[in-house]
Order: C-alpha cells, then structure tokens, then sequence
C-alpha cells in the first residue's frame, strides 16, 4: 500500500465536486402522495383549480349585501362547508353561514355571529364593510399556477399543498440504496460483551440513521473483521448504489478496505481530503460501478465527512440540490489561527436580537461522540485562515437536530 505522502490532498469542495460528477439521479417513480414524504419531487406540480374555489366565508355567522346594513334582514337559508346555498341573495335578505362555507351569490360581507341578533326569522346586523370576514375564491393559489417544482423534498406541509391541487400520485425520484460496512477488531455491537481491547460500535448505527433521514434505503452490514479476504467478500455482497465503509481507510497494518476496493477494481476519484478530521477520505467506482465512500473510523471524522460527502452524494441521487447550505453567525470568543487543512469544528449556536453567534468546543478531538451528541453546527476554518477575534463573522454549516 502507497505511503499517505504520495496521495493528493484534495481541498473539500473540489472533493465533493469529483464525488457529485459521478452520480446520476436515480429514475422517477409514481408513488401514492400518502407514501410521498422524504421523497424528491421529479416534476412541477400545477394547480388544476382556484384555491379555494369559491368565496369562502372566514367565520361563523350571518352573509349580508353590506349595502343593506346596518338593518333587521330575511333569514332566507344556509350555507354549510360542503352545502352552499344555491339561490341568490336579494335586497333584504340574510343567509347563515359557516366557516369554510361558499359565500351566497349577491353576498359580499360575513357579520359574525356574535355581532348579530336573531328573532325567529329576522336577524339583525351592524354595518358591515364589503369583504369583511370574506376569503376570496383564489386566495390561496390560482388555477395553472406551480406550486411545487422538481427537487424539492416533500415534508407534511408541501404534502398538504400538493393534495389541495388534487393530486393522489406524485412522481419522484427512486431512493439511492446504501450499504454501511464497519471495519476493525476493535470494535464490537451492543449487547455483546466487549473484550478489554474493544470498544461498541457507535458510528455505523448512527450512520445508518443519517442515511435513512437523508432519504436514502439504508442496510447496515455486520461489522467486518481486519482480513482482506472478509473486507473484499463483505464489499462483492453488499447490494447497493453506494457502499459506505467506516474505519480501515487510512494506511496502517490492519486498514484494508483501499486494498479491498482495488481488488474489486475500484477506480480512485478522491485519494484524500485536506480536511480537519476525516482526512483518509476517499471515493471512487468499484468495477461494477458501485460507488464506494471511504470514511475514517473516528466516529466525529465519521460524521463530519457524512455532511460535508455523504450527504450531498444522497441528494445529487435523489436530485435534490447539493451543496452544504452554509450560514453566516458571530464568534462567541476568539480562535487561534487554522492549520494547512481546512478544519470543520463542532460546535453549538445561538440566536439572540436577531443575530446568530457560534460557539465552538473547547476539545474537537476526533473520538469524542460526547461533543457531537450536543453540538448543533460545524464551524468551517479555511486553509491557513489567521486568528480571528470574538465578534468576527464566520462560515457555520447548522446540523439538523431534532
């Protein structure tokens, strides 16, 4: 195996470029909208009709011409969400009505019905402002208008939209099938009694939850032991678009999965990062063309390269937008100047008057799971960027947490 000296460090974005010019977004499917949430939208949805479709009252109450108000008017029917009341409205004449109801024709004001008295078949309203308390038809979104476009990932609430245009199918974009494959005598799963050298897995597990929240179809693999022979048999198995492995990336005695991946003759697109931790990152296209996303050991390595490569990859497949969507928040305190490798910090926000600031952790030692379980935010240091001073702008990537 080549010494880590000789491999060319590449600086993060043009990594993640080389990574996203090899996927494709995997070919629509029609699914029934209830099944549509986390999935990518593949097409324009168009509304096919006003929204709402009629005047629509806002409240409960009393539909009125307000030319006739204020006066004692002829209950003349009803109006209920679902059963309008179909005549037209004369001069004098009143209908009760319900919130969500059509709006009589020759309506053109809703008294509530607090403000109203009503005797028999007489109520008497105060005067009342044309369109008060009136929704007008189209008030929501218009007939021919788009609503939703391609790329967008549907949640509950664009899934209501996408309902109230009448939609009961949405065509979108197939799930990107991931297989997560950990490395190392070390490491052993819970419950299993852990031996006096071995520690629990703790970064496939959460892996495999960030894929599976990043819309993807995710499988995690037994944990695989240091041989060749197993790293290679455990890579020829995995059914999948990409095959993600954890730990073994780097170059010591017992890190095998480059070696495994050559043997399956993997193509190189990404040797390593110049990236703060996680830099035995790698990439490349296996001889099947699998893609295959080396990640180191380290479970905060782990996941810092998860959003910054990982993440991303899931996207491009499902045709969502790519890029890390960074914000910028103020230093909480000062930072010593970075390093040759562009270092990505935890670290945790805080909103306040309308500004954003950022704290990062004291200790950002690659190891610490502790540190992630609470940071909310990866601070972005550049290559070789000075000292900066407490108050100073910085690049923050937010994590999504619940």
């Amino acid at each position: 195996m080549e010494p880590m000296t000789t491999r060319r460090l590449l600086a993060v974005e043009d990594a993640r470029a080389r990574m996203l010019a090899e996927i494709e977004p995997l070919r629509p499917e029609v699914v029934p909208i209830a099944r549509a949430v986390g999935r990518v939208l593949a097409e324009e949805v168009r509304a096919v009709r006003d929204q709402p479709p009629f005047a629509a009252s806002a409240m409960d109450g009393w539909a009125v011409r307000a030319c006739d108000c204020p006066a004692p008017l002829r209950i003349v029917g009803e109006s209920a969400a679902g059963h309008g009341y179909d005549a037209p409205v004369g001069e004098g004449e009143a209908v009760r009505i319900f919130t969500g109801a059509a709006v009589p024709e020759g309506c053109d004001a809703v008294v509530i019905q607090e403000d109203a008295e009503r005797d028999g078949n007489v109520v008497r309203v105060p005067a009342a402002e044309p369109g008060r308390h009136v929704r007008p038809a189209g008030g929501d979104f218009r007939a021919g208008e788009a609503l939703l476009a391609p790329g967008v990932r549907i949640d509950p609430w664009r899934l209501s939209l996408a309902a109230s245009a009448g939609r009961a199918e949405l065509s979108v974009h197939g799930r990107p099938r991931v297989t997560v494959l950990s490395t190392g005598e070390e490491i052993v799963e819970a419950p299993a009694e852990p031996g006096r050298f071995q520690i629990y897995d703790s970064g496939s597990p959460a892996l495999t939850a960030m894929i599976a929240g990043w819309g993807a179809d995710a499988t995690r693999g037994k944990p695989v032991a240091d041989e060749l022979d197993a790293v290679i048999e455990a890579l020829r198995s995995a059914d999948a678009d990409l095959v993600v492995t954890l730990g073994g990336a780097s170059v010591g005695d017992h890190d095998l999965v480059r070696a495994a991946g050559l043997a399956l003759g993997l193509e190189m697109k990404v040797e390593s990062v110049a990236i703060r931790p996680g830099k035995p990152t790698f990439f490349g296209v296996l001889g099947d063309g699998r893609r295959m996303l080396g990640l180191p050991g380290n479970p905060a390595s782990a996941f810092v390269c998860a959003e910054l490569f990982l993440k991303p990859i899931l996207a491009r497949y499902q045709g969502a937008p790519a890029e890390p969507a960074m914000i910028a928040a103020r230093l909480e305190e000062a930072l010593p100047a970075n390093g040759p490798r562009e270092h990505w910090m935890r670290a945790k926000l805080a909103y306040a008057d309308g500004t954003v600031t950022v704290r990062p952790f004291r200790d950002q030692d690659s190891s610490l799971v502790s540190v992630f379980a609470v940071a909310d935010a990866l601070l972005r240091r550049p290559p070789g960027a000075a000292a900066a001073a407490a108050g100073e702008a910085v690049e923050v990537l937010p994590l999504a947490r619940a």
